[in-house]
């Protein structure tokens, strides 16, 4: 691994522009990147490269589920005051050993998938709706799609009716793409989404439930991806060149997971995604190699996961598929779980994923007793201090059983998707893998600034990826300006991987405070560069508030230090306008929050019922406490700091709406939902 702080010179530099000052990585500043090389230009290049060079090394692995195992369990809950008892029913998945396509067969794969998509009608008109859990085949069915000039729209799994209806309905979409678990789900929208006449899905499904879908209008087709493959075979490949796309064809609408309003659909081309294929090869290649492997278990809807995926099929890395639920071995049976197994060197996640990892640990570790735990916390220290000598000794004595839980190959992880606390990232980065930012949007086509292990540091974003340019707007009511040192201000990107704007859209596409006259997105968040040539994101304007002083807070990057207690498992900061400082809505990790409680010998049973402890004075001041020792250790100004938590013991999903499908909060809606409880502790300020 090249680890020299001086391979990507000054970072990144200004470049001469037409007003303002614009920066682009140093090392490709003449010409931004629109392709990893010569001859690729389209998604099918990638595909074809990949075969061509990689051919027969295993590319994608799945595991296949051998059974599915019920346990019984006793749970106990308040209901009117009174204690009840519930049985709940678990289930738990036996998994097969993973099993691999090589690169030829993803592309004759890919390739029979789109034959039988044209012997069924669908044209480069036609809009083509993916709306399935992250597999080998949502990759093999967007292959097919891109191939042929037809545009892929991406619905999360997740997602309920009334989503999946609006992102069937807006692009008119005549086929969609979803797994059998999901069909009921699809067949009480198809009634209300009258452009659909193609479903293809994968998995066992009910013969019952087919005939209701074939039933619900005339001319629905409804078939297994085998069945189409097996069409597709049948048609000669010849059919497929006149359909090949240009760089300028739509490749995918990716729908937003959307923390405001109904999803916006991103347009993006063939392109926008070889550019950025081509940006990550050019800032990354030399750290990915072919002996290495990816843990896929994002959804693809995800903009980050979609692209880190192509990149690294592109250099002939091999991905294994994984499910959220059967990741680690506490929900599978008779098997391990999916990263033990699977034994990954690299894995990308959302900050939500390593906050859950890096809690695991700490719960792990208390429970592990006074001397293992003092061992542990020693190993540490001996590690941040970076002592020569004794780094590979605390690495194999102690840490090894935290990289074991993981695999033991893991060597390189990105968190991207949203802000990471510093907290986590060194933790993190000392106990288990060197852990990477990025940061991106869908409208970038995932990726504006990656941190590469070279310039490894905690709280920034990395080096501008060489597809776009940087320049930074004025926030002037907030203090952010381009001559303040360092530069501040709001990121504005333009580039050959920036979206043109999004689907249907007209208004926000003639909104100049999006999309400038002279070719900026406006990104909404407040960046600053650093004395290397990175960008550190320290605001969005959006979730600026004004406080009854005057000052402003910002209150994303409150909750990602705030997040960064072990108490914490979720939290939303508010602020309304009249307030003297910020409250927190906080879901406590129980685990921890109970280790600490008898630890810390507050006067509260421990062992009582979450809801309880939530309500519990005592557990709430001990938790505002613990946050606010975390705020200080930050050096968070007086207003920075919490005025109170509100504890709720209920997890906050896609389904209740609380959070987006990529996890980001739902602001609105959880202060709509804790709106008596917040009045309460504004009344008392």
């Amino acid at each position: 691994m090249s680890s020299k702080r001086n391979y990507f010179g000054k970072g990144s530099v200004e470049v001469p522009s037409d007003g303002g000052s614009v920066r682009r990585l140093a090392i490709t500043a003449e010409k931004l990147v629109t392709q990893p090389f010569e001859g690729i230009d389209i998604i099918p290049d990638v595909v074809a490269y990949a075969a061509r060079t990689h051919g027969t090394r295993e590319a994608m692995g799945w595991r296949d589920v051998v059974d599915i195992h019920e346990e019984e369990k006793q749970v106990k809950k308040m209901v009117d005051g009174k204690e009840v008892t519930e049985t709940k029913k678990w289930k738990y998945f036996e998994l097969s050993d993973y099993k691999y396509i090589d690169f030829v067969q993803v592309q004759e794969a890919a390739s029979e998938l789109s034959r039988g998509l044209l012997h069924h009608g669908i044209t480069k008109d036609d809009v083509f709706n993916v709306y399935a859990q992250t597999s080998v085949n949502w990759q093999l069915m967007s292959h097919a799609c891109t191939s042929i000039s037809t545009p892929v729209a991406t619905a999360y799994d997740t997602l309920g009716e009334s989503g999946l209806t609006h992102s069937l309905n807006e692009p008119n979409c005549v086929g969609v793409f979803t797994n059998a678990e999901l069909l009921t789900t699809l067949s009480r929208v198809l009634p209300n989404t009258p452009s659909v006449r193609l479903v293809i899905y994968d998995g066992e499904a009910k013969p019952s439930l087919l005939e209701d879908i074939r039933k619900v209008r005339e001319g629905i087709v409804v078939l297994n991806i085998d069945e189409l493959r097996e069409v597709g075979r049948g048609e000669p490949e010849d059919i497929l060149a006149s359909r090949k796309p240009t760089k300028d064809d739509v490749a995918l609408i990716m729908y937003t997971s959307g923390t405001t309003g109904a999803p916006k659909g991103v347009v993006l081309s063939h392109g926008n995604v070889v550019a950025s294929v081509g940006a990550v090869y050019t800032l990354l290649g030399h750290h990915l190699t072919v002996e290495d492997s990816f843990l896929a278990y994002l959804p693809l809807a995800h903009i980050l996961e979609y692209m880190v995926e192509l990149c690294l099929f592109f250099v002939g890395m091999k991905t294994g598929y994984g499910r959220v639920k059967t990741l680690t071995d506490a929900s599978v049976r008779k098997c391990k779980g999916d990263i033990v197994t699977f034994k990954p060197s690299i894995m990308v996640g959302v900050p939500a994923v390593w906050e859950t990892i890096r809690k695991g640990i700490v719960g792990k570790v208390n429970a592990s007793g006074t001397l293992k735990k003092s061992v542990f916390n020693g190993a540490m220290a001996v590690k941040k201090a970076n002592v020569p000598g004794l780094n590979q000794v605390v690495d194999a004595a102690v840490l090894n059983s935290v990289k074991q839980a993981t695999g033991g190959r893991l060597r390189l992880a990105l968190s991207g998707g949203a802000a990471l606390s510093k907290e986590t990232q060194e933790f993190l980065s000392v106990a288990l893998v060197t852990m990477l930012q990025g940061y991106g949007m869908t409208e970038s086509c995932g990726m504006c600034a990656v941190l590469p292990p070279e310039l490894m540091q905690y709280g920034c974003v990395g080096l501008p990826v060489p597809s776009i340019e940087v320049k930074f707007l004025d926030v002037p009511e907030a203090g952010y300006l381009s001559t303040n040192n360092p530069p501040q201000g709001e990121v504005c990107i333009r580039g050959p991987s920036v979206t043109k704007g999004y689907y249907k859209r007209d208004d926000l596409n003639k909104d100049e405070t999006i999309f400038t006259k002279d070719g900026w997105l406006r990104t909404g968040d407040v960046g600053q560069w650093n004395p290397d040539g990175t960008l550190s994101l320290i605001d969005r304007i959006k979730n600026l508030v004004k406080l009854q002083g005057g000052e402003y807070i910002a209150l994303e990057r409150l909750e990602s230090t705030y997040k960064a207690c072990n108490l914490v498992s979720n939290i939303c900061v508010h602020a309304s306008a009249d307030a003297k400082q910020p409250i927190a809505i906080i879901i406590p990790h129980e685990s921890n929050l109970r280790h600490s409680l008898a630890e810390k010998s507050i006067q509260v049973d421990s062992s009582a019922h979450l809801p309880d402890l939530c309500k519990s004075q005592a557990v709430i001041d001990f938790v505002l406490k613990e946050c606010n020792a975390v705020g200080k250790k930050n050096a968070f100004k007086p207003m920075e700091i919490l005025q109170a938590v509100i504890l709720s013991p209920d997890e906050w999903t896609p389904e209740s709406g609380l959070v987006t499908a990529a996890q980001k909060v739902q602001r609105t809606k959880v202060a709509k939902k804790f709106e008596v409880e917040i009045k309460e502790v504004y009344k008392n300020q």
